[in-house]
């Protein structure tokens, strides 16, 4: 089974998290920054690091990128049933 570890942001809204991907990439922000700052999740004090997870482990969205697109880019937004994601693939195996 396929594995990878990556962390998140997630916000209620699509506009903060195109505007938040968009300081991330011009480096405005980093990543663990705007997860602490901006995240809902519990996971936004770890600067939104979710540790390692097996395929089917998250929500079907999720797994699509995280098991699909390229590691070490910050992807999104995701819309899931928890609102909207950026993810980052930080280690696939």
């Amino acid at each position: 089974m396929a594995s990878a570890s990556a962390r998140h942001i997630l916000v209620d809204d699509e506009t903060v998290c195109t505007e938040l991907k968009e300081k991330i990439n011009a480096g405005e922000l980093t990543f663990e920054q705007a997860a602490k700052e901006n995240s809902t999740c519990p996971s936004g004090a770890k600067g939104g690091e979710l540790g390692s997870f097996g395929e089917g482990q998250m929500v079907p969205e999720f797994d699509k990128v995280v098991f699909n697109d390229e590691v070490g880019v910050v992807h999104g937004p995701v819309k899931t049933q928890f609102g909207y994601h950026l993810l980052e693939v930080t280690e696939r195996s």
